[in-house]
């Protein structure tokens, strides 16, 4: 694997614990951005309380509000969500499951195993360079009996 294959895998991590569904989105898997950072909203508005914590004053009143409020169970909810993107997302930027995006039909790329746009000299999902394919000058000329 690049290095540049481990900095993607560190931002798509980085950004899921900020915002879970984030680090999907920087690496394109839209769907699971979608699920993850649903699912996160919708056990944050259920578990905590909204509404007082739209009420603080200041963000260190907002955290007083959550830490007093909430149970332990509602918080390991939360984190487990959190956790669980922040893995996948870092998973899936480093190319695991293998071929986990190959579902067409064109070429795929020789390092991470995903379908390559064929107009570029590199794969953009884990920037290796591509050799472009030699052409072989003989088999244009016509063969000579």
């Amino acid at each position: 694997m690049t290095w540049l294959t481990w900095l993607r895998a560190l931002a798509a991590a980085g950004l899921s614990v900020v915002m879970p569904g984030a680090g999907h989105a920087l690496i394109r898997d839209w769907i699971r951005a979608l699920i993850f950072s649903g699912l996160f909203l919708s056990a944050f508005v259920v578990l905590l309380p909204a509404e007082q914590i739209a009420a603080a004053d200041t963000v260190t009143d907002g955290m007083d509000v959550v830490t007093e409020e909430t149970t332990t169970l509602r918080r390991f909810v939360l984190m487990f969500i959190v956790l669980f993107a922040t893995i996948d997302a870092t998973f899936r930027a480093m190319g695991f499951p293998p071929n986990a995006a190959d579902t067409g039909d064109g070429p795929t790329c020789p390092e991470c195993g995903k379908e390559l746009d064929e107009d570029l000299t590199f794969c953009h999902w884990c920037t290796t360079r591509l050799e472009s394919p030699a052409v072989d000058e003989r088999e244009d000329e016509p063969t000579r009996s």
